[in-house]
């Protein structure tokens, strides 16, 4: 369902193309915005200082980032994390979408491990809301109904998909990458690749010093919109669903002083109320949203509403959503505190420091997700990592590694939530569990290529496999390589 300025409108939608019809809001471009010069300015040639030069340098400390980082320093690396913002986690914890989605697969079998896994084990229990271990995969119906109000539980089967506290995962992601012996540069973003012979030999960054570089063997792509692979001109797609919410971004907020156990009492005892008040709501509001929960009962989240007909590469649109979402924020909370079942002490604990861009670019690799690969389930010779699907009527999605290299440059990898894909398998690929996948296997595979002297691309692909498998990774076996040259990942005449 799709809104215009808060007016319901159905579309109809081809079931194989979209998955997600929740509420989205199509905005409509209000700030004025006085028009470009169109002009340009010749920067002047300089010297710059070379910041530092390292084996493996991972430009941002997101979920695919972070995961990278720790990987590749395990394999002893000598790695440079480089992370914009003030801490590490990305959307999971400064975008506050610390509701992490399935990590099992429909029969409760956690599928997305390693990084992951051993991230969570690293939070207290009191930190984190999500069903017991013995509840994943269950079809009880009472059960499912419980977790199904704490976004835990889809089409009647239970699934380990927590709620988190941001600020513990911001600590934890921070120790593990300390503890690997990563080098942590925070508050400095990467401007520009060094793109040498046909390789990414490094990026320039900014930062409170100025202007300066950092040359790597092999650079690891995790800023998310694919800056750094754009920048060094390699192609990329952005094809999106208009209907979907994958294409949507906002600013997410959280409030406490909130009873939701008394919210979610009256959402489903009394539907028509509820029902009632979200009209009532949209009426108020226009761009109206309901809460999750989170690891808390006295708090509440709020990843919404989600503004669609927006860019996220736009410096003026991003203004836009950012100015439009805090005002929604407050307009909200008097709705909520006046009429809400549980919200009458609430208030404003945050509003994201990060917007919560969901699609921007998506890398064209040498290998590709597609919707056609799900309904066979085959692993592909080339696995780095399992996904759950959307449905239980689709098998677990093989990830291959070629997915995470671009077809021609050479010195780079791009994990996250760019991986190569399609529109639709974007869906499940950009979220944070699947970006800890993949950057969990750019990670080892940009340790394991610096360390050889050698190309990503020219990797034995079981080498890749079996340095996943030490580091926890779950891979199921594939049909043997015919020879070596089936081994490494190069693009086929067909894949061109």
């Amino acid at each position: 369902m799709l809104y215009h300025c808060g007016v319901a409108r159905e579309y109809p939608v081809a079931e194989e193309r979209l998955f997600f019809k929740s509420e989205i809001f199509e905005g409509g471009r209000r700030r004025q915005r006085p028009p470009r010069p169109g002009k340009s300015w010749v920067e002047p040639s300089r010297s710059l200082p070379v910041f530092a030069e390292c084996d493996v340098l991972v430009v941002g400390g997101g979920p695919a980032g972070t995961a990278a980082a720790v990987s590749a320093a395990r394999l002893g690396a000598d790695v440079i994390l480089l992370e914009r913002y003030n801490h590490l986690g990305g959307l999971s914890t400064g975008g506050l979408v610390f509701w992490i989605d399935r990590m099992t697969d429909w029969d409760g079998k956690p599928v997305i491990r390693g990084f992951a896994e051993e991230l969570f084990a690293r939070l207290p229990a009191d930190y984190v809301c999500g069903p017991a271990r013995a509840d994943w995969g269950t079809r009880d119906a009472a059960t499912a109904a419980y977790w199904s109000l704490r976004a835990a539980a889809f089409h009647g089967i239970v699934t380990w998909s927590p709620m988190v506290c941001p600020e513990l995962l911001k600590l934890a992601s921070l120790d593990m990458v300390e503890e690997a012996g990563a080098r942590l540069v925070l508050h400095g973003w990467a401007s520009v690749p060094i793109v040498e012979d046909g390789a990414v030999r490094g990026v320039v960054f900014e930062s409170k010093e100025g202007r300066q570089a950092i040359f790597a063997r092999v650079t690891v792509d995790a800023t998310g919109d694919g800056d750094i692979f754009h920048r060094a001109g390699v192609p990329s797609e952005s094809d999106i669903e208009k209907n979907d919410i994958h294409h949507c971004m906002n600013t997410a907020w959280i409030w406490a002083g909130v009873d939701m156990k008394q919210w979610m009492a009256f959402r489903t005892g009394d539907p028509q109320g509820f029902s009632a008040f979200m009209a009532m709501g949209r009426e108020k509001v226009g761009h109206f949203e309901r809460p999750f929960t989170s690891w808390r009962d006295d708090v509440a989240l709020f990843m919404g509403p989600r503004q669609s007909g927006f860019d996220a590469l736009s410096v003026d649109d991003l203004t836009e959503v950012e100015v439009l979402c805090r005002r929604l924020m407050w307009r909200h909370l008097e709705v909520f505190r006046e009429h809400a079942p549980g919200f009458a002490n609430a208030w404003p604990v945050q509003s994201a420091p990060q917007m919560g861009v969901r699609h921007t670019r998506r890398l064209v690799g040498v290998e590709k997700i597609n919707r056609a690969q799900w309904d066979d389930g085959t692993p592909l010779a080339s696995e780095v990592g399992v996904s759950p699907s959307l449905s239980p009527k689709f098998p677990n999605i093989s990830v291959p590694y070629g997915a995470l290299l671009p077809r021609e440059l050479e010195g780079l990898l791009a994990p996250g939530r760019h991986v190569s894909c399609d529109a639709t398998s974007h869906s499940f690929m950009r979220e944070i569990p699947q970006c800890w996948l993949t950057g969990h296997a750019a990670g080892v595979a940009a340790g394991l290529a610096a360390d050889r002297g050698i190309q990503p691309r020219a990797l034995d692909i079981r080498d890749v496999q079996a340095a996943l498998l030490k580091q926890g990774a779950w891979l199921r076996p594939a049909a043997p390589a015919a020879d070596a040259r089936d081994r490494t990942v190069e693009p086929s005449a067909a894949r061109r």
